[in-house]
Parts: structure tokens; sequence; C-alpha cells
């Protein structure tokens, strides 16, 4: 099967999202003491600044899944796939714990070791590998009952202590434990959750075997209807969602409220709402403009490369705006989890300046985009198979 243009066009599309989360994350005044999601603190710009980017995380991990469908119809060889899903896998997870770790902190001493969406979809790609012989349409329902279910699990009363519970919470829901010397290890991304995601979008896959036009009308209603059963569950309120939405000071507010929905780990709300997105994207993506498609193309095709050396270019950034801001590098905290920002000191940008930034750093990898792009089309090093 040749390779899916609307599938490049919707990745490229949130990796032009996700640094703007990232820059965010990294420069913005009140990033390191404030949430973008607390309606205590946050304003509706910010708050939305924040919200789009839920669509990258879920987005990567059910195109992965799609990718892995399309291409073993491609190869028709279910060990030489599994055998490269596996290795993938491993060395995708090794990746975040060391070049994607350090570019995000910059801490030479690794204090926190955290697990994100890197490790989550090399963890999924593991799995993925070994359950290749079941027909993807089970494994898209099993991906599916994950995603409606996993948020049943806090509502089972395990003994406090329980040690089931210890095994199993790691798997489901964030945590933090103390490993060794100093250091932390962070489960960010709990793998079942986004397990569920790249199963279904395996699933999924196979809506791209049907005619352009007919698939459209398919990806329409799924789209439609998942943001359809997003509104109705978000509105009866009780279950989909940890954080339940509630009326607040004014109007606007209480939308924050209602669209507040919860990534770590991502509920079943939360998958509505941005795969609904994403769904819609997919069906109009080869109507979007054509100067659209070309640049989003660019970004969508090398995924990995971009999203590894974006981190080192936004934080460069990150740390010649500390020097210009007049810190020196003694004040500098790169153990604590803060980027090199001191904790105790304001450093930071306001909200226009991070979408200068964004639009900027976006703008830079554009060209080294694209030159490694035509490097991967006119070789075949084997290692291109891995970044």
């Amino acid at each position: 099967m040749k390779r899916e243009n609307s599938i490049d066009i919707v990745r490229g599309i949130v990796m032009i999202i996700m640094a703007l989360d990232h820059v965010r994350d990294l420069m913005h005044v009140h990033a390191i003491t404030q949430s973008p999601t607390d309606l205590a603190t946050t304003t509706p710009l910010l708050f939305f600044t924040r919200w789009i980017t839920h669509l990258c995380a879920p987005t990567f991990v059910f195109l992965a899944g799609t990718s892995v469908y399309l291409s073993l119809k491609s190869k028709n060889n279910v060990q030489e796939v599994r055998q490269h899903l596996i290795k993938r896998g491993f060395w995708l997870i090794f990746l975040e714990f060391t070049i994607v770790n350090f570019g995000l902190f910059f801490d030479i001493g690794f204090h926190t070791l955290l697990f994100q969406v890197i490790a989550t979809i090399g963890f999924g790609f593991i799995i993925l590998g070994l359950l290749l012989k079941i027909p993807a349409k089970q494994l898209g329902i099993t991906g599916l009952v994950i995603i409606f279910c996993h948020n049943l699990l806090p509502l089972i009363p395990f003994p406090e202590g329980s040690v089931f519970k210890a095994v199993l919470t790691p798997f489901f829901s964030p945590i933090a434990v103390p490993v060794f010397a100093g250091k932390v290890f962070v489960m960010g991304y709990p793998p079942i959750p986004w397990l569920g995601i790249m199963l279904t979008g395996f699933g999924f896959g196979s809506y791209f075997e049907m005619a352009k036009e007919e698939r459209k009308k398919l990806f329409i209603k799924l789209g439609f209807g998942a943001l359809g059963l997003f509104a109705i569950l978000r509105f009866v309120n009780i279950y989909g969602d940890p954080a339940l939405w509630s009326t607040q000071k004014d109007a606007v507010f209480t939308f924050l409220s209602f669209m507040n929905v919860t990534k770590y780990p991502p509920s079943l709300l939360f998958c509505l709402a941005t795969l609904g997105i994403m769904i819609l994207l997919l069906a109009f993506a080869d109507q979007f403009n054509n100067g659209i498609k070309k640049m989003t193309v660019v970004y969508g095709k090398v995924p990995l490369f971009y999203f590894i050396i974006h981190f080192y270019l936004i934080h460069t950034i990150t740390l010649i705006m500390l020097f210009a801001q007049g810190f020196d590098w003694s004040q500098l905290e790169f153990a604590t989890g803060t980027f090199g920002r001191p904790k105790n000191i304001e450093s930071g940008l306001p909200l226009w300046a991070i979408y200068l930034i964004w639009i900027s750093v976006v703008a830079i990898l554009y060209k080294p985009c694209i030159w490694y792009g035509d490097y991967k089309a006119r070789n075949s090093n084997w290692w291109l198979r891995y970044i």
C-alpha cells in the first residue's frame, strides 16, 4: 500500500501544535508555578493554548498504530514487522531515558527519569508486535474496551497497601517513585491507557483500504459521533473523567470547566474529544490548501527527527532567554525539573512572546526536516528506519 498523505498531513499539523506546548512549558512566565488549566489562575487564552495541544499525544499514538497496520498490509510479513516493532519499541524507550530526557531537562545528572510519549509508543510497539497475529478488528475492539473502561480502575476497592494495586498503578496512573542517589522515576504516560489508543488506531487502519469518498463519509460520521458522545457524557457528568465540571464565575469559565478533561492518564472524555477532532482532520486533509498540505507533510514524514531536535532548539532558546534576563550560570537549576529556570526568582516570557517564539521554532526546523526527509528517501541504511 502506498503512503497515506492524509496521515502525514494530520501528523504534521499536530507536530506544529506540539511545539507551542513545549515553548510554553519551558518559557512562559508562569509555567513552573501555575497550571494553564487551573481555573483559579488561568485565562481563556492560556487555557486553550494548553488545551489545543491535547490533540498531539493521542494523535501520535493512534496514528502510530494505524501506520503499523498499513506497514503490515504492505509487507505481508508478520515476522518481519514483529521483529522491527519490538526492536523499535526498545529503541524508543532507550531514546526516552537518554536523548529525549536530556533535551527536556538539560540535566547531566539525569535526576528525573521521565516516562512520557516516546516511551509509551515504544511500549505499545512491543506489545503490538507480540499481538500481530490477532486480527486487526479484535485488537481494535480491545483498544476501545481499554479506552472506555480504564476509568473504572480507581473505583475498584483494593486493600490499602495491596501488592496488586502497587503493581497495577504505574501501568494505569501517573506516579513518581524515588529510585536511587537522588533520582526519581516519573511515570508521566501510564502505558495501558495509551496502548488502548494505539490498538484502536491499528484496528482503524483497515478503513484506509476503502475508497476515498466512502472513507471520508465514514470518518465524518465517526468524528462527529465521538464529539457528540463526548458532549453527552460530559454533560451527564457521572463517568468518563475523574475531574467533573461545575458552574464557575461566568459562562466562559463554566465552558472551560466543561472542556477541562484529564490527560494523565487520558480519560475516556479526553480520548473522545481529541480523537474525534483527529478523525475529522483525516476526513478533510486531502482538501486542505496545497500550501498547508505541502508544509505539514514536511514535518509529518519525519516525526521522531522533529521531536528530538525541537526540544534541543527550544531549550537552547530558553537558556538564551535566561541569560538575556540577567541570570548567570550559577543561578540555573537543572536538577529540579524546572528546565534550568530558578524556582524562587521570576523568569520567562508573556504569552504573546511564546507565540512568536513558537512560530520561529517551527520555521527554523522547516529546512532541516526537508533535508532529513530527502536524505531518508534517498538512502536505505538500516538505522534510518529507527529515526
